[in-house]
Protein backbone atom coordinates (compact mmCIF):
# COMPACT_ATOMS: atom_id res chain seq x y z
CA UNK A 1 0.00 0.00 0.00
CA UNK A 2 1.05 3.60 -0.47
CA UNK A 3 3.21 4.82 2.41
CA UNK A 4 4.73 1.41 3.15
CA UNK A 5 8.12 0.08 2.08
CA UNK A 6 8.57 -3.39 0.62
CA UNK A 7 10.80 -5.93 2.34
CA UNK A 8 12.32 -5.61 5.83
CA UNK A 9 11.24 -2.48 7.64
CA UNK A 10 13.08 -0.40 10.21
CA UNK A 11 11.54 1.63 13.03
CA UNK A 12 13.07 4.16 15.41
CA UNK A 13 11.39 4.89 18.76
CA UNK A 14 12.78 7.58 21.06
CA UNK A 15 12.40 7.44 24.83
CA UNK A 16 11.69 3.70 24.77
CA UNK A 17 13.05 2.44 28.08
CA UNK A 18 9.61 2.05 29.70
CA UNK A 19 5.96 3.05 29.47
CA UNK A 20 4.39 4.13 26.20
CA UNK A 21 7.66 4.20 24.27
CA UNK A 22 8.58 0.65 25.26
CA UNK A 23 5.07 -0.61 24.51
CA UNK A 24 5.16 0.95 21.03
CA UNK A 25 8.62 -0.44 20.27
CA UNK A 26 7.62 -3.95 21.31
CA UNK A 27 4.35 -3.70 19.39
CA UNK A 28 6.17 -2.63 16.23
CA UNK A 29 8.45 -5.66 16.55
CA UNK A 30 5.34 -7.82 16.73
CA UNK A 31 4.18 -6.06 13.54
CA UNK A 32 7.34 -7.11 11.72
CA UNK A 33 9.65 -4.15 12.19
CA UNK A 34 13.28 -4.27 13.18
CA UNK A 35 13.44 -1.63 15.91
CA UNK A 36 16.05 0.81 17.16
CA UNK A 37 15.22 2.28 20.57
CA UNK A 38 16.80 5.31 22.18
CA UNK A 39 17.25 6.84 25.59
CA UNK A 40 19.89 8.86 27.37
CA UNK A 41 21.56 5.63 28.54
CA UNK A 42 21.56 2.37 26.59
CA UNK A 43 21.56 0.38 29.83
CA UNK A 44 18.01 1.58 30.50
CA UNK A 45 16.87 -0.05 27.26
CA UNK A 46 17.79 -3.65 28.10
CA UNK A 47 14.25 -4.88 28.84
CA UNK A 48 12.83 -3.30 25.71
CA UNK A 49 15.62 -4.72 23.54
CA UNK A 50 15.10 -8.18 25.02
CA UNK A 51 11.35 -8.04 24.29
CA UNK A 52 11.97 -6.94 20.69
CA UNK A 53 14.34 -9.85 20.15
CA UNK A 54 11.88 -12.22 21.81
CA UNK A 55 9.42 -11.16 19.09
CA UNK A 56 11.92 -12.38 16.51
CA UNK A 57 13.13 -9.01 15.27
CA UNK A 58 16.46 -7.22 15.28
CA UNK A 59 16.96 -4.59 17.97
CA UNK A 60 19.46 -1.78 18.43
CA UNK A 61 19.92 0.30 21.58
CA UNK A 62 21.06 3.85 20.77
CA UNK A 63 22.16 6.50 23.28
CA UNK A 64 20.47 9.70 22.12
CA UNK A 65 19.78 13.06 23.72
CA UNK A 66 17.13 14.94 21.72
CA UNK A 67 18.34 18.23 23.26
CA UNK A 68 21.58 17.95 21.30
CA UNK A 69 21.64 18.37 17.52
CA UNK A 70 24.92 16.42 17.35
CA UNK A 71 23.35 13.58 19.33
CA UNK A 72 20.24 13.56 17.12
CA UNK A 73 22.30 13.35 13.94
CA UNK A 74 24.73 10.76 15.31
CA UNK A 75 21.94 8.65 16.78
CA UNK A 76 20.01 8.63 13.53
CA UNK A 77 23.13 7.67 11.58
CA UNK A 78 23.77 4.78 13.99
CA UNK A 79 20.19 3.63 13.54
CA UNK A 80 20.50 3.59 9.76
CA UNK A 81 23.77 1.67 10.03
CA UNK A 82 22.25 -0.87 12.42
CA UNK A 83 18.98 -1.47 10.57
CA UNK A 84 19.96 -0.63 6.99
CA UNK A 85 17.35 2.12 6.84
CA UNK A 86 14.47 3.66 8.74
CA UNK A 87 10.87 3.60 7.49
CA UNK A 88 8.99 4.87 10.52
CA UNK A 89 9.75 7.15 13.46
CA UNK A 90 7.98 7.43 16.80
CA UNK A 91 8.79 10.57 18.79
CA UNK A 92 8.08 9.57 22.38
CA UNK A 93 10.96 11.21 24.27
CA UNK A 94 9.69 13.96 26.55
CA UNK A 95 9.74 15.42 30.04
CA UNK A 96 6.91 16.66 32.29
CA UNK A 97 6.78 20.20 33.58
CA UNK A 98 4.22 20.90 36.29
CA UNK A 99 4.35 24.18 38.20
CA UNK A 100 2.47 27.50 38.38
CA UNK A 101 3.17 29.89 35.54
CA UNK A 102 4.54 32.54 37.91
CA UNK A 103 7.21 30.11 39.12
CA UNK A 104 8.55 28.97 35.75
CA UNK A 105 12.13 30.08 35.11
CA UNK A 106 13.72 30.63 31.73
CA UNK A 107 15.66 27.41 32.25
CA UNK A 108 12.41 25.51 32.95
CA UNK A 109 10.78 26.92 29.82
CA UNK A 110 13.79 26.18 27.62
CA UNK A 111 14.04 22.62 28.95
CA UNK A 112 10.37 21.86 28.31
CA UNK A 113 10.54 23.07 24.73
CA UNK A 114 13.99 21.63 23.99
CA UNK A 115 12.98 18.07 24.82
CA UNK A 116 9.28 18.00 24.01
CA UNK A 117 9.14 20.16 20.88
CA UNK A 118 12.52 21.08 19.42
CA UNK A 119 13.91 17.57 19.76
CA UNK A 120 10.80 16.14 18.13
CA UNK A 121 11.15 18.47 15.15
CA UNK A 122 14.78 17.64 14.50
CA UNK A 123 14.10 13.91 14.76
CA UNK A 124 11.36 14.39 12.14
CA UNK A 125 13.78 16.36 10.01
CA UNK A 126 16.30 13.51 10.09
CA UNK A 127 13.73 10.98 8.91
CA UNK A 128 12.39 13.39 6.28
CA UNK A 129 15.85 13.93 4.83
CA UNK A 130 16.57 10.19 4.92
CA UNK A 131 13.37 9.15 3.15
CA UNK A 132 13.24 11.99 0.62
CA UNK A 133 16.89 11.42 -0.27
CA UNK A 134 16.25 7.71 -0.81
CA UNK A 135 12.97 8.27 -2.64
CA UNK A 136 11.15 6.07 -0.12
CA UNK A 137 7.78 6.48 1.61
CA UNK A 138 7.47 6.33 5.38
CA UNK A 139 5.51 7.39 8.41
CA UNK A 140 5.90 9.37 11.62
CA UNK A 141 3.89 9.28 14.84
CA UNK A 142 4.70 11.85 17.52
CA UNK A 143 3.39 12.01 21.07
CA UNK A 144 1.21 15.06 21.57
CA UNK A 145 -1.08 15.37 24.61
CA UNK A 146 -4.48 16.45 25.82
CA UNK A 147 -2.51 19.23 27.56
CA UNK A 148 -1.82 20.64 24.10
CA UNK A 149 -5.50 20.51 23.15
CA UNK A 150 -7.36 21.99 26.13
CA UNK A 151 -6.20 24.21 28.96
CA UNK A 152 -5.05 22.84 32.32
CA UNK A 153 -3.50 24.87 35.13
CA UNK A 154 0.18 24.55 36.05
CA UNK A 155 1.31 22.97 32.77
CA UNK A 156 1.77 25.98 30.50
CA UNK A 157 5.29 25.13 29.24
CA UNK A 158 4.46 21.47 28.69
CA UNK A 159 1.11 22.34 27.09
CA UNK A 160 2.65 24.85 24.70
CA UNK A 161 5.26 22.30 23.63
CA UNK A 162 2.64 19.62 23.01
CA UNK A 163 0.40 22.08 21.13
CA UNK A 164 3.44 22.82 18.99
CA UNK A 165 3.79 19.13 18.18
CA UNK A 166 0.17 19.03 16.99
CA UNK A 167 0.67 22.00 14.67
CA UNK A 168 4.03 20.72 13.45
CA UNK A 169 2.36 17.40 12.62
CA UNK A 170 -0.15 19.12 10.34
CA UNK A 171 2.47 21.24 8.57
CA UNK A 172 4.87 18.35 7.96
CA UNK A 173 2.00 16.16 6.74
CA UNK A 174 1.21 18.72 4.03
CA UNK A 175 4.83 19.39 3.12
CA UNK A 176 5.87 15.74 2.87
CA UNK A 177 2.72 14.22 1.39
CA UNK A 178 4.15 14.45 -2.17
CA UNK A 179 6.98 12.19 -0.98
CA UNK A 180 4.63 9.55 0.45
CA UNK A 181 5.54 10.39 4.04
CA UNK A 182 2.59 10.35 6.42
CA UNK A 183 2.82 12.39 9.63
CA UNK A 184 0.39 11.90 12.53
CA UNK A 185 0.30 12.19 16.31
CA UNK A 186 -1.43 10.56 19.22
CA UNK A 187 -2.53 12.70 22.16
CA UNK A 188 -2.78 10.56 25.30
CA UNK A 189 -4.73 11.57 28.34
CA UNK A 190 -3.58 10.36 31.73
CA UNK A 191 -1.88 7.00 31.28
CA UNK A 192 -0.79 4.67 34.07
CA UNK A 193 2.97 4.36 33.56
CA UNK A 194 5.99 4.41 35.84
CA UNK A 195 6.49 8.16 35.38
CA UNK A 196 2.89 8.93 36.38
CA UNK A 197 2.77 6.59 39.39
CA UNK A 198 3.66 9.18 42.08
CA UNK A 199 0.84 11.48 40.96
CA UNK A 200 -1.73 8.69 40.72
CA UNK A 201 -1.15 7.06 44.11
CA UNK A 202 -2.84 9.81 46.14
CA UNK A 203 -6.45 8.52 46.49
CA UNK A 204 -8.13 11.94 46.60
CA UNK A 205 -6.22 13.30 43.64
CA UNK A 206 -6.77 10.10 41.72
CA UNK A 207 -10.54 10.23 42.23
CA UNK A 208 -10.68 13.91 41.27
CA UNK A 209 -8.91 13.13 38.01
CA UNK A 210 -11.06 10.07 37.31
CA UNK A 211 -14.25 12.09 37.79
CA UNK A 212 -13.27 14.27 34.81
CA UNK A 213 -13.02 11.24 32.50
CA UNK A 214 -16.31 9.83 31.14
CA UNK A 215 -14.91 6.27 30.99
CA UNK A 216 -13.78 6.75 34.62
CA UNK A 217 -10.41 5.10 34.22
CA UNK A 218 -6.93 5.97 33.03
CA UNK A 219 -5.38 4.67 29.85
CA UNK A 220 -2.70 2.01 29.57
CA UNK A 221 0.58 2.09 27.69
CA UNK A 222 -0.66 -0.79 25.56
CA UNK A 223 -3.74 1.20 24.49
CA UNK A 224 -1.56 4.12 23.43
CA UNK A 225 0.76 1.73 21.58
CA UNK A 226 -2.17 0.15 19.73
CA UNK A 227 -3.16 3.55 18.34
CA UNK A 228 0.40 4.35 17.24
CA UNK A 229 0.74 0.93 15.60
CA UNK A 230 -2.49 1.52 13.71
CA UNK A 231 -1.34 4.90 12.39
CA UNK A 232 1.93 3.34 11.23
CA UNK A 233 0.22 0.40 9.54
CA UNK A 234 -1.09 -0.08 5.97
CA UNK A 235 -4.62 0.16 7.43
CA UNK A 236 -3.99 3.89 7.97
CA UNK A 237 -2.48 4.56 4.54
CA UNK A 238 -5.00 7.38 3.84
CA UNK A 239 -4.49 9.12 7.19
CA UNK A 240 -2.06 12.00 7.58
CA UNK A 241 -1.95 15.30 9.45
CA UNK A 242 -4.18 13.98 12.24
CA UNK A 243 -3.95 14.11 16.02
CA UNK A 244 -5.73 11.13 17.57
CA UNK A 245 -7.00 11.88 21.09
CA UNK A 246 -6.83 8.92 23.47
CA UNK A 247 -8.36 10.29 26.64
CA UNK A 248 -11.40 8.27 27.72
CA UNK A 249 -13.66 11.14 26.63
CA UNK A 250 -11.95 13.87 28.68
CA UNK A 251 -11.91 16.42 25.86
CA UNK A 252 -15.47 15.57 24.73
CA UNK A 253 -16.92 17.98 27.32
Amino acid sequence: MQGQSAGPRGALVTGASYGIGAAIAIGLAQDGFDVAVTDLRTGDLEKTVAAIRAAGRRAAAIALDVRSQDSVEAGFAKTVAALGGVDVLVNNAGIPMTRPAVEISRADWDAALAVNLTGTFFMCQQLGRHLIGAGRPGSIVSLASTHGTVGFPNVVAYGVAKAGISHMTRVLAIEWAPHGIRVNAIAPGTTETESRAPMLTDPQRRETMLNRIPLHRFGTAEEMAAAARYLLSPAASYITGQILLLDGGLTAY
